[in-house]
């Protein structure tokens, strides 16, 4: 979920990053060939479904530079509690419109307050911790290293698993060059803030592997709001302080933008696009969208934040991205 992150979304790999089979969410083929509507709407399902995509893509990676913006009026821990009290009320609303809210059954409350605690509080902690010190392009890249972990921790890579290693090593040596570049343009602060943020990567593939019995039995929504509640709740109570010691002077409306855009819009509506794509073609191609994020990212980083990136920063960049593509390979 996404909560991954979302550019510091909390759903973007729940759904998918557990090993679901592509195939087994594969829309049907029409029975007959005769009858040719089953398959112009199943081609405009397909489409809607690729658009929404591109949006959640634009939403996820823009989303890095939002923060990072906002993060210059707003404390951080205040920030993040009332952008995710934002998004639990987002999340009630879904629920409520798709049929209500249920409560977890009690075998699975241990394991929802658990996996709370750690895929929202903890990682959202580094994550914004992490983002407030490096540019939005490196957390972009340091976040798109989740498959990796997953890699590590035995869960990707199925029968291609020498190739997956290659992409692993391929992306490892392009962090490298990405936090080298940007160590020697900005200096220790921002390697810091990337190796946060390669820490809070860890901590969401252990999330997105303890939430995979809960997605099986509940299905992702559920599973993302119970543990998306608790989080909020936790975060909430970190942040009052940060809230109290809020220089309110400081927060004009473009803050107050951003804080809707990173809450209703990045770890809402693009979780909701994620989902509709996992449905309609499949996690496996799904994913293949979020691999576009970190492009996203880099780019409005320049273009918005001013950020600078040497050659071999770029060529860094390139190699995160396509070590990751190797790794999600099938």
């Amino acid at each position: 979920m996404r909560l991954r992150n979302s550019g510091g979304n909390a759903l973007q790999q729940s759904s998918t990053a557990g090993g679901d089979s592509a195939d087994a969410l594969e829309p049907s083929e029409p029975a007959t060939s005769g009858d040719q509507r089953p398959a112009s709407d199943d081609q405009r399902g397909r489409l809607g479904a690729e658009l929404g995509l591109v949006a959640m893509v634009t939403i996820w990676g823009v989303n890095f530079a939002v923060v990072k913006w906002a993060l210059e009026a707003f404390d951080p821990l205040g920030f993040n509690s009332l952008r995710h009290i934002l998004a639990s009320l987002f999340m009630v609303g879904v629920l409520l419109r798709a049929g209500g809210i249920r409560r977890p059954p009690r075998r699975d409350v241990l394991r929802i307050l658990c996996l709370g605690a750690l895929g929202v509080v903890v990682y959202q902690m580094l994550f914004i911790f992490g983002l407030d010190r490096t540019r939005a392009g490196n957390a972009s890249l340091m976040l798109a290293l989740v498959p990796l972990f997953l890699l590590v921790l035995g869960r990707s890579g199925g029968e291609r698993r020498g190739l997956a290693w290659a992409g692993a090593m391929l992306s490892v040596s392009g962090v490298a060059l990405v936090s080298g570049s940007s160590l020697r343009l900005e200096g220790a602060g921002t390697l810091i803030g990337d190796l946060i943020l390669i820490g809070a990567a860890g901590v969401w593939a252990i999330y997105t592997l303890g939430a995979q019995p809960l997605i099986d039995r509940h299905g992702p929504l559920e599973t993302t709001a119970w543990t998306l509640w608790v989080g909020s709740l936790g975060l909430a109570i970190i942040g009052i302080p940060g809230l109290v010691a809020q220089d309110w002077t400081l927060v004009g409306p473009a803050a107050w933008g951003g804080l809707v855009f990173s809450s209703v819009f990045s770890i809402g509506l693009a979780y909701l696009l994620w989902y509709q794509g996992v449905q309609k073609l499949g996690s496996a191609r799904t994913a293949v969208f979020s691999n576009l994020t970190p492009v996203v990212a880099l780019t409005t980083g320049v273009l918005w934040l001013d950020e600078r990136f040497t050659l071999p920063a770029l060529l860094g960049a390139a190699m995160v991205v396509g070590g990751v593509l190797l790794v999600r390979s099938r």
